[in-house]
Formats: structure tokens, C-alpha cells, sequence
């Protein structure tokens, strides 16, 4: 199926267009002859919803891009935070005490560098300046990943169709979890609310060595077309690579004489904690017991309009602890980033109250877990339940 050109939503650059997503910033088209997946056309929500965003940013002259000196100083605290943490494991740290202190610290320094630098800037939120978005989405390629790879898993297959299986790749865990009720359950998914953090802390090592050369060699992410980078691209995911092993693995083993398994004991640490952190957050906004999920239907066009299909696969979590939104970089508030992906974070605690406001007089519900204790426990359940022959403490309505 072509993804990259199955939202049949505009995608202009102007204000009422931030409500579509992010599919115009995948970097090139997917095969023409696959199919395509549509919504049925819009309603006066997504209308309304854009013309009440559209009204706050005129009325307070903000800009829409999360850009400003508290923005450029956080980005600072989190590069520096995992430099510096990273440092102190390999030239001060000598006891395994320290690394158990400082191996975790660093992982959450680059979770942190995920969920407020790179994701901003991969959804042409950080800034006003094509430059600026793109420098912080390459963040990404200096800490393991590959922003090209994510642009297209993320922006495109998870933020068009969340919670669509077989399209939204961040539902896809076969075999180890099964996250959706039509996906195959397996004898031990009967315990995955029990290991799921043991596989959320392997996914960055899935990352970094697996996933993105997978991706490329079979020109295909969630058994979905990608169309293979080349020239500056193609460069940057190899490049950042071999960044990446240089500071983790080269200059510790060769420059500064640490043990192997000093060195191999600090990447897995790291890593981690790193992914624990990133998948629990993302999968406390979509695999919870409140939201609902859908498979591609045989005439190819989802019941729910987007915005619609949008509010009913997307939940917050923990909205009013202020130093969690500031670490997250609003990704509490998944229900707004989901409606305008690419408006700044920093701004989602401003225009929360103003969806809420529409989805009441729609008669459409917004969904939140108001601490983040509920959202773990509500995420635990939901695997739980479908661990088992038949859920029972939930139904997944499909769409």
C-alpha cells in the first residue's frame, strides 16, 4: 500500500494545514502501484478545531515552531546532560556502582533528546527554519537511529493511521507482543505484561543494529514500501552510524583502554533505559484500555474521518505535572500532537482546553488519563488482556 500517498488530506504549508499530519514530510513518494488507504471526507470537527488553533496563534502573535531561548536552553541541558554523563562512565567512573548510577542517567538524557529535540524537529515544529528542523531531526543519526527511517515509520505510518493494523508500525511487535486484538496471539503472550519492559528496553539495540539495515536492504518498514534514501540521506544513516559506534564503542575500547565488558555493560544499560522510557511513553498514548483500533477494511477507506479516527486512537496521559511535560516534550498531551503535529510542544498545554472545547460540542470524546500512574496501569491491562484466549477486562472496538 502506498502510504506515502494514501492521506487523502491536503497537505499545504499554510496554518489550517496542521491538522493532516506529517505525511508532505516524507522524503520521497512510495511505489505508485500499490494501493491506497483513504478516510472518508471531513467534518465540521476538524474545521472547527483548525479554525480555533488558527485563532489562538493570530490573537497571542506566537509562533506556531517550539523555537525560543527556553527551548535552545533545554536542547542545550539534554546534548550536554548525555555528554557529559556518557563521559563520566568512560574516563571518571571506575567502580560498578557508578555505572548504576550513571548508565540510566544517560539513558534517559538521550530519551530526553528524543521526546524534545529530535521529534520537534522531525515534524517541522522546533522551528521556523527548514535548517533548524532538519539539523535537530539529525540528532536522531548521532545517537543510533535514522531520522530518514523514522520520518517515514513515524510521520507517515504511525501518525496517518494510529492503531490501524497492518499499516501503523508501532503496533507491530509480532512475536514477542501482540498489541492489537487481530493480530495472532501467541501461547506466551500470555505473560508479555510481565517482559514488556524487558522488550521495550531491546528496542534502541534493534535500532541501532537490526531495524534501519533491514529497512534498507528489503526497501520495505511493517511490510510497507519505503523508497530507499540516496545521496545526502543515504549518507546520513550510514554516517551517523558510524558516529554513533565511534563515541559509544571506538574511542572507549581503543582511546581510553576500558574492558570490553565495561564498555558493552554501559551500551546496554543505556540503551536500556533509554527504551523503556521511550516505549512506555509512546504506547501509554495509543495501547491503553480506552482506545480503539481498526484493520484495513476490504473497500480500502476507514469508517472515521481523520481527525475523528485521530481523537479515537490517541489518549493523554498526566497532563498537569509540569516538569513531565517539560521532559517529554509535551508528549503527555499525545491527543494535540496527534491533531497538529506541527505545532511546537510548548504550546500543547494552551491549546488542550481549546480541543477539549470542540470535541464536547461535537459530541466527540477526548480521551486522558490523568495520572500517570492510570496510563501505566491502563497499558499494563490492555497487554494483559490480550495475552490471553479471549480479553476480558477489555473490548477493542474496531473503528
Amino acid at each position: 500500500m502506498s502510504v506515502a500517498s494514501a492521506n487523502p488530506l491536503e497537505t499545504a504549508s499554510g496554518t489550517s494545514a496542521e491538522a493532516v499530519g506529517s505525511v508532505e514530510a516524507v522524503a520521497a513518494p512510495a511505489p505508485s502501484k500499490a494501493k491506497k488507504v483513504k478516510f472518508p471526507r471531513h467534518t465540521g470537527l476538524r474545521a472547527e478545531l483548525n479554525r480555533r488553533v488558527d485563532a489562538y496563534f493570530t490573537d497571542s502573535g506566537l509562533s506556531r515552531a517550539a523555537a525560543g531561548p527556553a527551548m535552545w536552553f533545554k536542547t542545550l541541558v539534554l546534548i550536554v546532560g548525555l555528554a557529559a554523563s556518557w563521559t563520566a562512565i568512560m574516563v571518571w567512573a571506575t567502580a560498578w556502582w557508578h555505572l548504576a548510577i550513571l548508565g540510566p542517567i544517560a539513558g534517559f538524557f538521550i530519551a530526553g533528546i528524543g521526546f524534545s529535540v529530535m521529534h520537534d524537529g522531525g515534524h517541522k515544529a522546533y522551528s521556523e527554519s527548514g535548517f533548524w528542523n532538519r539539523a535537530m531531526a539529525g540528532v536522531l543519526d548521532l545517537v543510533g537511529g535514522s531520522s530518514y527511517m523514522w520520518n517515514f515509520k513515524h510521520n507517515v505510518l504511525h501518525h496517518t493511521y494510529p492503531n490501524v493494523e497492518g499499516l501503523d508500525d508501532d503496533i507491530e511487535a509480532q512475536p514477542f507482543l501482540r498489541m492489537a486484538e487481530g493480530q495472532r496471539r501467541r501461547p506466551w503472550h500470555s505473560l508479555q505484561h510481565w517482559y514488556l519492559w524487558a522488550a521495550y528496553a531491546l528496542l534502541p539495540v534493534k535500532w541501532h543494529f537490526i531495524d534501519d539495515y533491514r529497512s534498507y536492504l528489503t526497501g520495505q518498514i511493517s511490510d510497507q514500501p519505503l523508497v530507499r534514501p540516496k545521496g545526502w540521506d543515504l549518507l546520513l544513516l550510514f554516517g551517523g552510524k558510524a558516529f554513533f559506534y565511534t563515541w559509544v564503542f571506538v574511542i572507549p575500547l581503543v582511546f581510553l583502554s576500558r574492558s570490553p565488558e565495561w564498555v558493552i555493560a554501559s551500551y546496554f544499560i543505556m540503551a536500556g533505559v533509554a527504551g523503556v522510557t521511550l516505549g512506555t511513553v509512546f504506547q501509554m498514548a495509543h495501547c491503553v484500555q480506552d482506545v480503539e483500533f481498526a484493520s484495513i477494511p476490504t473497500s480500502n477507506e476507514l469508517s472515521l474521518p481523520w481527525a475523528e479516527h485521530q481523537l479515537a486512537t490517541t489518549a493523554n496521559f498526566c497532563p498537569k505535572n509540569p516538569f513531565l511535560t517539560w521532559y517529554l516534550g509535551g508528549l503527555n498531551y499525545q491527543v494535540e500532537h496527534h491533531l497538529f503535529p506541527r505545532v511546537g510542544h510548548i504550546h500543547y498545554p494552551a491549546i488542550t482546553g481549546i480541543v477539549q472545547e470542540v470535541c464536547a460540542e461535537f459530541g466527540v470524546q477526548h480521551r486522558s488519563n490523568p495520572t500517570l500512574w492510570k496510563a501505566l496501569r491502563s497499558h499494563v491491562l490492555y497487554l494483559k488482556s490480550l495475552g490471553r484466549d479471549r480479553p476480558a477486562t477489555l473490548e477493542v472496538a474496531p473503528l
